[in-house]
């Protein structure tokens, strides 16, 4: 690794939501073994334990996000990436269950960003990352209003780049393929066939596994990196070649 690398978020500091497992849990230690500070936002602390600074936090509360943010004087790096996920097309799924995706998945990702805005404007290092998802560019069956989610927070992320290079500001997101996460395992718990299940998802990557945490996580401290200076408005696909590759059978 550059020895650069090693210590590239050394003195600088992060929020991360959704921290306490999987994909932001992993992208909290990557931070912090690369020197940063980093506050995990979450319901729960999970795995924060010795990592992350936990702050409970519910991205879909205006009030509890405000809360969140009053005792952090200093901030660099905001990764968004706290979502909830649902299945089903659009028959199958109550209004009040988009409703409920949404505000999370999308006005999630506003909410913590107009908070951490002022804060973000002071660094020379100002980096949002958004975690989207390969369903914001792939149609996949019976994710409906969780696509429709991800692809709202692609174009979010695309406005937000624009609007914020005046900040010195710089916001992207990265777009995972089914990642092999607590999440996803919950998912899979609740189907006829759990194993018949995972097999499916593992077939639809061309790779033919899902995609690691760490892999996904190793892409946000990418793009978060202030060795990355000149990337904004831009969508890092780990997707195990879900979105661009046609495997022959």
């Amino acid at each position: 690794m550059d020895k650069r690398m090693s210590t590239e978020f050394a003195g600088l500091t992060a929020v991360v939501t959704g921290a306490g497992s999987g994909i932001g849990l992993s992208t909290a230690k990557i931070l912090k073994e690369r020197g940063a500070t980093v506050y995990g936002f979450d319901l729960a602390e999970g795995g924060m334990s010795g990592i992350a600074t936990w702050v409970q936090c519910d991205v879909g509360d205006d009030a509890s996000v405000t809360k969140a943010f009053e005792g952090i004087t200093k901030l660099d790096i905001l990764i968004n990436n706290a979502a909830i996920s649902a299945v089903g097309t659009i028959e199958a799924n109550s209004s009040e269950e988009w409703m409920k995706v949404m505000n999370v998945n999308v006005l999630g990702i506003v909410r913590t960003s107009k908070s951490a805005l002022p804060l973000l404007r002071k660094s020379k290092s100002a980096a949002i990352v958004n975690t989207c998802s390969v369903a914001a560019t792939a149609g996949i069956p019976k994710r409906a209003v969780y696509s429709a989610s991800k692809g709202a927070v692609l174009s979010l992320t695309l406005a937000m780049a624009n609007d914020h290079i005046v900040d010195g500001v710089r916001v992207n997101c990265v777009n995972p393929g089914t990642a092999d996460t607590p999440w996803v395992q919950r998912l899979l718990a609740q189907a006829a066939d759990p194993a018949a299940e995972r097999a499916a998802l593992e077939a639809r990557q061309p790779l033919g596994r899902l995609v690691s945490p760490e892999e996904v996580a190793s892409a946000i401290c990418y793009l978060a990196s202030p060795l990355q200076g000149s990337t904004t408005g831009t969508s890092l696909t780990v997707d195990g070649g879900m979105q661009g590759l046609r495997i022959p059978k």
